[in-house]
């Protein structure tokens, strides 16, 4: 990309996320974009990745990890704090150049349309995903956002007729997917033993997957630990939890596990099989081509009306990219410890079966695109911010 000489000089953009996912991606968007063009700086609401790319954290993410009807309902005063932060900065004397949402749709919808009256253009990474659930969302996202990266190659066509530009730009996990060394070596590092199967423990970051799906996945581990007496369980640290946290419960249950804090792909890569929540982690367990089964549970009432309100057949993301069942899905009730250590121990136990669905998410992989994905966002924000500071310049100068 080659910048216009009319855009030089420094520039600002906004960049706001609620999730850990959305804290990775944006990580590799502002190092795409201090790569391409230096001049645009970030400041925003991040996590630790966006902090060590060089972003400015106004308000760390994790007042925004909230997921669920109930779980929002109880933090509304702390949300709406956030918001008022937010909305000031983008009606101050020094606004920024660019806002730069990535999911957390119910925020960040909200804050696109107060970035809409104060003339900063809006630029949507991760679409919201209207094709599972409120499609009459895509009327309010093309009134308030000006570009949209589409990171499924089906996205564009739920916009279509819409003014909006939307963009397939691929997969960010695509730019980052794959282990840091060989198994052998990530064994070692994490003081594995070889005497049985390496298990992962997958329990996510929000504080409701803690509450509601960690219990079980704790269930289903005790179960395998008498079934494998020599079993490796690993369990990876998201950021905003700590080994405190999750120890006890495993310990009480007698299940020895290893808690790291690395790369995931490095962990799924070591894992024979992974139980993990439903997320964007499994995709990330999909590009490692690790079986894996997926678990969801939320508060009853948020599930009671959720069930209500989602339109498409699957809630794991492996299975919406294949566009069929590649990986067994446990939902609610369903998301038992004696069905879950039922298909674990079939994919440890069960070769076909555990080829079989190697196999199908090496198709998932391919589904999902090129790599570069991170590049071609930086791009449209860094034009978003050149339009805007020319438009500034102009206004400023008549």
């Amino acid at each position: 990309m080659t910048i216009s000489s009319q855009c030089r000089g420094p520039r600002r953009a906004l960049i706001v996320t609620g999730e850990a996912s959305g804290d990775l991606h944006g990580a590799n968007l502002i190092k795409a974009a201090q790569y391409l063009d230096p001049e645009l700086t970030f400041c925003g609401v991040g996590g630790e990745k966006m902090a060590a790319a060089g972003c400015d954290i106004l308000i760390p993410s994790s007042e925004l990890s909230v997921m669920g009807l109930v779980e929002v309902v109880r933090h509304l005063p702390r949300i709406w704090r956030v918001f008022q932060q937010l909305k000031q900065f983008l009606f101050s004397s020094q606004p920024p150049d660019v806002v730069v949402l990535i999911d957390s749709p119910d925020f960040n919808l909200r804050l696109a349309k107060q970035a809409k009256k104060a003339g900063i253009p809006v630029l949507y990474y991760v679409s919201p995903q209207v094709w599972a659930w409120r499609k009459g969302r895509v009327k309010g996202i093309s009134e308030v956002v000006d570009r949209l990266a589409a990171i499924f190659p089906f996205e564009p066509d739920c916009y279509r007729g819409y003014p909006i530009d939307v963009r397939y730009v691929g997969h960010p996990l695509l730019d980052e997917a794959g282990a840091s060394a060989d198994v052998e070596t990530i064994r070692q590092r994490y003081q594995l033993q070889k005497s049985g199967p390496t298990i992962g423990l997958f329990p996510g970051s929000r504080q409701n997957e803690l509450t509601y799906s960690f219990p079980t996945i704790v269930e289903t581990a005790a179960k395998l630990a008498d079934c494998y007496p020599g079993a490796n369980f690993v369990v990876p640290l998201a950021p905003g939890v700590t080994e405190e946290q999750l120890r006890p419960e495993l310990d009480k249950a007698g299940v020895p596990a290893v808690f790291v804090r690395d790369s995931i792909y490095d962990t799924a890569a070591v894992c024979d099989v992974v139980l993990c929540v439903s997320g964007t982690v499994t995709l990330q367990v999909a590009l490692a081509e690790t079986p894996m089964a997926i678990l969801y549970k939320a508060a009853p009432v948020t599930y009671a009306i959720g069930k209500h309100l989602v339109s498409v057949e699957f809630i794991g993301l492996p299975n919406i990219v294949a566009g069929k069942s590649v990986i067994r899905e446990f939902i609610q009730d369903e998301a038992n410890a004696q069905a879950l250590f039922d298909e674990l121990h079939r994919i440890l136990s069960d070769d076909t079966y555990h080829q079989t669905m190697k196999k199908n998410l090496a198709e998932v992989r391919h589904r999902m695109g090129e790599p570069g994905c991170s590049g071609r966002v930086a791009e449209m924000a860094i034009e978003l911010s050149c339009e805007h500071a020319q438009q500034r310049r102009i206004h400023g100068s008549t």
